[in-house]
């Protein structure tokens, strides 16, 4: 069971950085990164590394996420030269 969890969120992994590659908008690929690092979370607490489990979901999907949106709202905001 724990073999096909692994395999599943490896799977959610693979698609969401595949996704994160194709997509046009900035502010999707932004968020199907989140994703990514929210899988990989899940990853590691499937693996029993809870304490890198817990990292990789504040700094990855949450901190990280919310810097790059606030970037990108930023940079939207600027007027062209």
């Amino acid at each position: 069971m724990n073999e096909l969890l692994s395999i599943g969120l490896l799977a959610l992994m693979v698609l969401s950085a595949i996704g994160a590659l194709t997509v046009r908008d900035l502010i999707a690929a932004v968020i199907v990164f989140g994703a990514f690092s929210f899988f990989s979370a899940l990853f590691f607490a499937a693996l029993g590394a809870v304490d890198v489990a817990f990292t990789e979901a504040a700094v990855g999907a949450a901190i990280t996420t919310l810097f790059f949106v606030t970037a990108l709202r930023r940079v939207g905001e600027r007027p062209d030269r």
